[in-house]
């Protein structure tokens, strides 16, 4: 009855930050949604700052069309998502957080989804409200979170060589999947950038603990971590 309430709300309320809000809270808790779509921030952001990185912003996602976020370089499987005309309504967004690859085959997406459905209400209720027109809603804070790792200017402003990183990166490719996909080892391709030089650095400053990428990230120079970030950010 909750859902099938949402959806004729959202049918017939035209869109503001008040709906937003209302509309979140018949979904789910949108404050515990804020503490587990922390599970997320690794690829997508929310608020007024948001931009995208290795997924695209949430901003406005309730009545998007699928893949439609200009400039942003969609995995295939997404952009035939487009062109079939799935637009992300509550229960498309529901299924797609519960198992990505189930509803999209092929998404890069390789996060392994959420099966507690209370999880899952509670963070849509927290996305609602950064959805109603988020125009309309400046005031919205940032999900951003604190680096690991506070790095110099200078590092993060290395362009990494792409050619290098390919050579460098057979080692990464005997455990991570080219592809995308998460066999338990979490996917590095499309990864940003500055968000993959981060990660290296918090293995190599033992931060992050797992001392196999503590090892690897060890061996590895600034210049060798920005050349792996490169070729891994287009890496098709």
């Amino acid at each position: 009855m909750k859902w099938t309430l949402v959806a004729f709300t959202l049918a017939l309320a035209p869109p503001g930050a008040a709906l937003a809000q209302d509309t979140a809270d018949a979904i789910g808790d949108a404050d515990r949604g804020a503490k587990v779509f922390r599970k997320c921030t690794g690829c997508h952001q929310v608020g007024s700052d948001a931009s995208n990185r290795a997924g695209p912003h949430l901003n406005g996602i309730f009545g998007r069309r699928a893949g439609s976020i200009e400039g942003f370089d969609y995995s295939k499987a997404m952009d035939r998502a487009h062109d079939d005309g799935m637009v992300w309504d509550i229960e498309h967004l529901d299924a797609y957080i519960e198992n990505p690859r189930a509803l999209v085959s092929g998404t890069r997406m390789s996060f392994r989804g959420l099966k507690d459905p209370q999880d899952r209400h509670d963070v849509l209720a927290y996305l609602r409200q950064f959805t109603a027109n988020p125009q309309d809603i400046p005031e919205s804070a940032p999900t951003a979170v604190a680096r690991e790792v506070e790095l110099p200017p200078e590092i993060l402003a290395i362009v990494g060589d792409a050619e290098y990183g390919e050579y460098l990166a057979s080692e990464c490719l005997t455990c991570h999947q080219s592809d995308g996909a998460d066999a338990g080892i979490p996917s590095i391709t499309r990864w940003h950038p500055e968000d993959f030089v981060v990660a290296m650095h918090a293995y190599k400053r033992k931060l992050r603990p797992h001392p196999v990428m503590q090892m690897m990230a060890g061996r590895l120079s600034d210049e060798e971590i920005a050349a792996l970030a490169a070729y891994f950010e287009n890496l098709e």
